[in-house]
Order: structure tokens, then C-alpha cells, then sequence
């Protein structure tokens, strides 16, 4: 143990500047038969949580999860009513973020609301519907490492002696909504509460894998990369805003209109561009149109630049389906008026304004004013499941 939690440690150094000639060892899973590591972690209650205060429960339950993984979303629910189910028959089961945000890079946040820092932590339990303690390693990961958790989400069962007796997946159920066919995790609990060997002790955890602390520079690298994207600005009549909301491209579009001059659209904009750059592999683009004066084009152009609104790569191909060459406009008609009939009719005038487009051109949701991040985001998600978009 002492060796595994040294090799993390050396891992962990990558946040640090270090550098690496290969990528650290992932470390092995915990063999069955081996007692719980020691844990002292901070919960989402905002109390230190230990293995100590579990002692009287008959089964220990470790649940290695996170809120961003498709995989983990979907099993959340699912967590909770393996709780609910076993919680009076002596079953404690404790959910754990082994995830650390330092190790993601944002494009492999496109399928929930949350990221998986500690502070989005309690929402995505609210979400999810947990009433078990959510516990927080992405900080360190050493409780993730000493057992070796290798995907999200991954489960490590102890019997009352403490040793493992199960570790493996949850269910077969995957990312699918309804009945579960069959479920290790149950089978495996409801076998050591009646004093059996767990007859399938050991499964593959199947889902995201676990996001290493070291996985930082892959991080600082996508940033770089996205930082030196060149920004671009195009005109925008009353003929292209009619495209933009007819939306040739099928693609779950967000449509935010703002000003330079404006205080809540600056205020908002870092959250729209960070809500673009998580949801760009997916069916998914952007729109930015300005109401600053034509002649300020350049003005526009240059905040545009700061905030890194660029087109991503991953994009571009539903951009060049409408014979576009950009993601950013500004109105250069002459009446307003024509712009609003032409995406929202029942757009005031205020900014900003922020619309999202089902792939058919219908506007599922809208808000006037600066757009709280997370809800953005629940609507972005909400959409591309209603489309069916994988």
C-alpha cells in the first residue's frame, strides 16, 4: 500500500509543474479479501466524514463516482434506491467524487449540468436526489487510488470484518432508463447479509475513466489551444437571422443576443462561451449577435477575442452546412424590429437576450437578462435528449 500511495503521490506531482516522460501507472484495483483503506473527507454536509463513524453498520458500501460522466448521471438515481432499499438492514452506503476537475478538460462535460468541483457537488445531489453521504477525493484521490477505482461508477463492498467482497459494477442497466435485469450490486449485498460468498465477487466497472489529478497538463494544453483559436465576426441582415433560426443544420443551437455596453451581458458571457466549449463534440453550436453599432465591429471584435469566443473545430461543419463562416455577428440592419420577428418575436428589446433552438428551429427555452450558468446548462441537456442527440 505504501508503494501504490507513493506512485500517486508522484502522479499527483504533475499539478505541481512536474513532468512526465509517460503517463503515471493507474493503480490496480483492491483484491478481494483486502481491508477498507483508512479515509478522513469532507462531505457536501460540510462535516469530515471517516471510516470510524461507519463502524456499526453490518455492510460498508464505497460508490467511486462523479458529476459529469453520462455513465454516473444515469446510475445516480439508482445509487439512491440501493440505499433507500438497504439502508434498514444495515447497509451504509457512501457515494464519493473521485474525480478531479483538474484532470477534464471541457469537452468531456457535455452531458450534465455539473462539473466536478466540490461546489457543484451539492447541486448535482439535489439533482440526483441523494439523501446518502456524497463525499469529495478529487482533491487528493488518495482514498480513490488506494482502491484503485478505475471508472465511474465504480463499487467496493466490505462485510462486517471490513475486507472487500465485492467490487465491480453496479448493474448492467448502463446509461438505459427503467427496470435493471440484473444488478451485482444487490446480488452482492443481499449475499453477504445472509452470510454467503458473493458469487460474482469481481466485475469490470464500466463507464468514464477515473480523472486523474496528473491528467492537469492535458488540461493546460487544450486551454492553450483554445486561447490561440482566431476569433472572427461577421455582419448579420435580416435574410441571416432568418437562417439562423430555421437552424438547416439540426443542431441544438444557442442563440445570445448582447452588447459591449451592456453589464449583464459581459457579466454572462464567460459562462456562455464555457457552456459551448463543454457541449461542442455533441450535437450542439452557437450564436453570439451583437447590437453594438456596425462601426463598432472592431470594438466587438476584440472583447469577442478576450472571452475566447471562438468557432470550435468540433462545430464548424453545421457552420459551413448554412454557408456561414462564423459563429459571431453583428446587426447590421436597420431595424430591430425585422431581427426579433425573425428568431424571437417576443424578444422586448432588452439585453441580453439568450434563446435555445430545438434541431427543428423551435425555441425551447428563453431568458431575458444574464442567464444563471447551470440552469443554461440544464436546458442545453434537456434539449438534446428531447432531440434524441447522442
Amino acid at each position: 500500500m505504501k508503494s501504490l500511495l507513493l506512485t500517486f503521490a508522484f502522479a499527483a506531482a504533475a499539478g505541481t509543474g512536474v513532468t512526465f516522460a509517460a503517463d503515471p501507472p493507474t493503480p490496480p484495483v483492491l483484491a478481494i479479501g483486502q481491508p477498507v483503506p483508512d479515509f478522513s473527507l469532507k462531505g457536501i454536509d460540510g462535516k469530515t466524514h471517516t471510516l470510524s463513524e461507519y463502524a456499526d453498520a453490518k455492510v460498508l458500501c464505497l460508490i467511486f463516482t462523479c458529476n459529469h460522466c453520462p455513465d454516473a448521471i444515469a446510475a445516480a438515481p439508482r445509487m439512491e434506491e440501493v440505499h433507500q432499499a438497504y439502508k434498514d438492514k444495515g447497509v451504509q452506503v457512501v457515494c464519493i467524487n473521485s474525480s478531479s476537475p483538474m484532470g477534464l478538460t471541457p469537452d468531456e462535460l457535455g452531458y450534465g449540468a455539473h462539473g466536478d468541483t466540490f461546489e457543484e457537488m451539492t447541486p448535482f445531489a439535489k439533482d440526483s436526489g441523494f439523501t446518502m453521504p456524497y463525499l469529495y477525493d478529487g482533491e487528493t484521490q488518495t482514498l480513490t487510488a488506494a482502491v484503485g477505482a478505475q471508472a465511474t461508477p465504480h463499487v467496493f463492498i466490505f462485510g462486517k470484518d471490513r475486507k472487500l467482497a465485492y467490487s465491480g459494477r453496479m448493474d448492467d442497466a448502463g446509461r438505459k432508463k427503467g427496470p435493471v435485469e440484473k444488478s451485482y450490486i444487490k446480488n452482492a449485498l443481499d449475499e453477504i447479509l445472509a452470510g454467503k460468498p458473493v458469487t460474482e465477487p469481481v466485475t469490470r466497472s464500466v463507464g468514464c475513466s477515473t480523472k486523474w489529478k496528473w491528467k492537469q497538463a492535458w488540461r493546460e494544453k487544450d486551454q492553450k489551444s483554445w486561447e490561440a483559436k482566431e476569433v472572427t465576426v461577421d455582419k448579420l441582415d435580416d435574410e441571416g437571422a432568418k437562417k439562423l433560426r430555421a437552424n438547416a443544420a439540426g443542431t441544438v443551437r444557442v442563440i445570445n443576443f448582447w452588447s459591449t455596453t451592456c453589464g449583464p451581458c459581459i457579466a454572462e458571457f464567460p459562462e456562455l462561451v464555457d457552456a459551448y466549449r463543454r457541449f461542442q463534440n455533441r450535437n450542439f453550436d452557437f450564436v453570439t449577435i451583437s447590437m453594438d453599432p456596425p462601426a463598432d465591429e472592431a470594438k466587438v471584435q476584440k472583447f469577442l477575442q478576450k472571452q475566447t469566443a471562438a468557432l470550435s473545430d468540433k462545430t464548424k461543419p453545421a457552420v459551413e452546412k448554412e454557408g456561414r463562416k462564423s459563429n459571431n455577428y453583428i446587426y447590421s440592419g436597420p431595424n430591430a424590429d425585422k431581427l426579433a420577428e425573425a428568431i424571437d418575436k417576443d424578444w422586448t428589446g432588452a439585453l441580453p437576450l439568450t434563446v435555445v433552438l430545438s434541431p427543428k428551429g423551435e425555441i425551447v427555452f428563453r431568458h431575458e437578462g444574464q442567464v444563471e450558468g447551470v440552469e443554461l446548462r440544464r436546458q442545453i441537456v434537456k434539449a438534446l435528449e428531447d432531440s434524441g442527440a447522442p
